[in-house]
């Protein structure tokens, strides 16, 4: 038994769907599943072809979920859902993923 719940421990894995700021103030919103290596790399000028011509860029959010699928829909509904004023607000609020999961139910 204490060996199964080691490997399930071990075995999951967490994505994310992050929130850069950008020295111009825009937003960036993606999802991995290592921030710290994914922020390295929008930093190092190999990422996303929006962030190389606006460095550095700084980490604003981060929500963790269980299931990939879920933080590309979440990237989705962030970038195409939401006005900047809403999103600035959900972060302020830490609020992303509460909203999102409300946004996934009120869809069905």
């Amino acid at each position: 038994m204490f060996i199964e719940k080691c490997y399930n421990i071990y075995m999951s894995k967490s994505y994310f769907t992050y929130v850069l700021i950008c020295p111009d103030d825009t937003l960036y919103c993606g999802y991995t599943d290592d921030l710290s290596a994914r922020l390295k790399i929008h930093n190092s000028g190999l990422g996303a072809k929006y962030t190389r011509a606006r460095l550095p860029v700084e980490l604003l959010a981060s929500v963790a979920f269980d299931d990939k699928k879920l933080a590309m829909k979440c990237e989705w509904w962030f970038k195409h859902k939401l006005s900047r004023k809403q999103k600035l607000t959900l972060i302020k609020e830490n609020t992303i993923k509460e909203q999102f999961e409300n946004y996934q139910k009120n869809r069905k």
